[in-house]
């Protein structure tokens, strides 16, 4: 394959680590899903609403604004099945619509939770990492300051023994 030919491109898209989560496979073949639905859907209701009376979808052009604006619920109301045939089309076309913004809306939450629950994580890490060093600088400093008092100790006690001059006391030597 060409390295700039769309089936390349689209390979090594979807070869990547991160359209291989779940949650963005469900949005692709949502995405995927609503096209064919909307295609299939503009393409059925056609005969289905062109030779009723008061029809608004007479064309596949028309068909194919109507299955839009009815799959994303805005629904103008300038274009409406008018037939039971053009109703269930529509309705199957309002329901893969909803599902599809809902995987989509779903997706983009997983992503945001994804991406802080990562970061949550790595905070954790360092948060856990400064403790441990925490830990460690604190125990040697307490080994230091343990160190320093038994000098302290063996030189009071080394000058203070048996044969030891007493300290003058105070006032001495004024």
């Amino acid at each position: 394959m060409p390295p700039f030919s769309p089936a390349y491109l689209l390979h090594k898209l979807l070869g990547n680590e991160r359209w291989r989560r779940l949650h963005v496979k469900a949005s692709l073949w949502a995405a995927v899903g609503v096209v064919v639905v909307l295609l299939l859907g503009s393409w059925i209701i056609v005969p289905c609403e062109e030779s009723a009376p008061r029809a608004t979808i007479t064309s596949f052009p028309l068909a194919l604004w109507w299955s839009v604006e009815t799959a994303t619920t805005v629904g103008y109301g300038d274009l409406y099945p008018v037939t039971p045939a053009g109703r269930v089309v529509a309705v199957v076309v309002m329901l893969v619509g909803i599902a599809m913004f809902s995987i989509v809306t779903a997706s983009l939450a997983t992503w945001f939770v994804g991406s802080a629950a990562r970061r949550a994580r790595r905070v954790a890490h360092a948060v856990e990492h400064a403790e441990v060093r925490g830990r460690t600088d604190a125990d040697q400093e307490l080994a230091a300051l343990h160190a320093r008092f038994d000098r302290l100790e063996r030189l009071i006690t080394h000058e203070g023994g048996p044969g030891a001059r007493p300290s003058p006391g105070p006032g001495a030597g004024r």
